[in-house]
């Protein structure tokens, strides 16, 4: 049988905090389960918590957490308290596959706000799917993810219908970063680098077919290893080549000192990469100074929103001990859809989850439109956001200062 449709909240972010956490399980304040009665709904969250790339994960948890404070606080969800349970993949898949495990097998999990990176994400899928659990990532940019692995090609197809995310993907970053180096910048021959992986390669291939669809001119290829420290074969690789610029495909660990060691190695070029890079880390990594180096992120500077001043706010007062970081307001956002997903499904079943309550939040989700922290908050039918804001980065005395920020038309 049909199933009444499902009725769709448009919201826009108020002051305060949202509260992510789901569970089903009830808290009865009295005996009668009367008014005083609420559902616990736990949301999930993975992310590097710990190692390298810790910095992203807990901006990433922390921001979902104040999502599920606010909503708690102002009764979002009537009869629902929301609650948050992390979990540590540390940026490695086989963890965030264990992670899914453990998810899918708490029935108080409505739904899931992670991973970061689109490797892990790949190991995850899957197991979300299966257990019909809903997973909104604030930060994977691999197309394949939600478009499949032919989508190159133009034959794209969604492999899961549980998987979402409110980060743009590379297919918008990579084709960004060429056009910015090629128009804005004037760079001509450029040397592309990754790190082997989902991320990186995807987003260095993207990168270097925009750039010589252009007219630029690759000049060279190569590859680092993640977790290794010495790149000086590839950065002689570069100076030799007479690249004008840098582009690397990876995260700031290998990246601030792929940075340090180009400009050791003689070639004064600036290094350009994606969000993977945009994080003050990178700055730290590189003993020399990283100035001119540039970053692509998805969205616009969540300072210079106005739609962000009451997330930015909120953050303060919780004295979290770690800054949001680059996906702190899409995380946020990914939290509120979770969040807004139940909401839907509360009121179009009197005011109770039902039995199928996680097909039903998937099946929401999907619908779901509001103002959120980072813009617009809404899926197409890939589940991929509709948001292609991007910016460009720059170093400029020692810190991240944004140089240009734009919506992204084919």
């Amino acid at each position: 049988m049909r199933h009444r449709s499902l009725l769709i909240m448009t919201t826009a972010i108020t002051a305060g905090a949202l509260t992510l956490s789901a569970c089903g399980s009830r808290d009865d304040k009295n005996d009668s389960g009367g008014k005083d009665s609420k559902t616990t709904v736990v949301i999930g969250v993975d992310a590097p918590l710990t190692g390298s790339l810790s910095a992203l994960g807990q901006g990433i948890k922390n921001s979902v957490d104040l999502a599920a404070k606010i909503a708690n606080k102002n009764n979002e969800v009537d009869g629902v308290t929301f609650k948050v349970k992390s979990f540590d993949d540390q940026a490695v898949p086989s963890s965030g596959k264990q992670n899914a495990t453990s998810m899918v097998d708490d029935e108080n999990i409505l739904g899931a706000v992670g991973p970061l990176n689109s490797g892990v994400a790949q190991s995850m899928q899957g197991v979300f799917d299966r257990g019909d659990l809903a997973q909104v990532s604030p930060a994977n940019t691999n197309p394949a993810l939600s478009q499949g692995d032919d989508w190159a090609s133009g034959k794209k197809s969604r492999p899961f219908k549980t998987y979402f995310r409110t980060a743009t993907t590379d297919i918008i970053q990579g084709r960004f970063a060429a056009q910015y180096y090629y128009k804005d910048a004037k760079k001509r021959k450029v040397f592309v680098i990754d790190d082997k992986q989902a991320y990186g390669n995807g987003l260095a291939t993207i990168f270097a077919e925009e750039f010589k669809r252009l007219g630029g001119k690759v000049v060279g290829r190569d590859h680092l290893t993640v977790k290794e420290t010495d790149f000086s074969g590839i950065a002689n690789k570069v100076k030799s080549s007479g690249a004008d610029s840098v582009y690397f495909g990876g995260q700031y660990p290998e990246g601030g000192l792929l940075s340090d060691q180009v400009k050791q190695a003689g070639a004064q070029v600036p290094i350009m990469g994606g969000d993977g890079i945009y994080d003050p880390a990178f700055i730290k990594a590189s003993g020399t100074s990283n100035d001119g180096d540039l970053a692509t992120s998805v969205g616009y500077p969540v300072e210079q929103l106005d739609s962000a001043k009451t997330f930015v706010k909120n953050y303060a007062d919780q004295h979290y001990p770690d800054p949001y970081a680059a996906y702190g307001g899409y995380s946020y956002d990914a939290g509120w859809a979770i969040i807004q997903a139940v909401k839907a499904v509360v009121e179009d079943n009197d005011g109770k989850l039902p039995d199928d309550a996680r097909a039903k939040v998937t099946e929401a989700l999907g619908k779901v439109s509001f103002d959120g922290v980072t813009g617009k908050v809404s899926f197409d039918q890939y589940g991929d956001t509709t948001n292609k804001q991007l910016t460009v980065y720059k170093v400029t005395k020692g810190a991240w200062k944004s140089v240009k920020s734009e919506t992204f038309k084919d």
